[in-house]
């Protein structure tokens, strides 16, 4: 996958485009004056409809990401703040609700789906037919 980074995208474009690759992962980006922390405060959470040049915490960088499944949560995170001056962080659905990675941050991106996606789906039993 290749995400556009730049200055007028809006934050919900990046995150459609991330989720329709990984739909049990999801990105937010925040505001961050200590950019290195592991997790980031909920309050500090940027809208989704603000467009990135907004979120930049540093350096404005714009380009390409290019996105494997291979790729760790840690990588993506630290590519997203080194490349582009973005604090993001991923969360992995789970039933519900939306857990942060940070426990997990060196699974790949495609572990990380995968194990969304076999918590949140409920996997039936192969069904028999009923005896006569």
């Amino acid at each position: 996958m290749r995400l556009s980074i730049y200055g007028e995208r809006l934050i919900t474009d990046v995150q459609h485009q991330f989720a329709s690759g990984y739909p049990f992962l999801k990105l937010e980006f925040f505001k961050s004056i200590d950019s290195r922390q592991k997790l980031y405060p909920r309050q500090k959470q940027l809208p989704d409809a603000l467009q990135l040049k907004d979120a930049w915490t540093g350096k404005k960088g714009e380009g390409e990401l290019f996105i494997d499944d291979v790729m760790t949560v840690s990588a993506l995170e630290s590519t997203f703040l080194d490349k582009f001056g973005l604090a993001a962080q991923v969360f992995r659905r789970s039933g519900n609700i939306w857990l942060t990675t940070s426990i997990t941050n060196g699974w790949t991106l495609k572990q990380q789906n995968d194990h969304g996606r076999e918590i949140t789906i409920s996997i039936r039993p192969d069904s028999t037919p009923a005896a006569d």
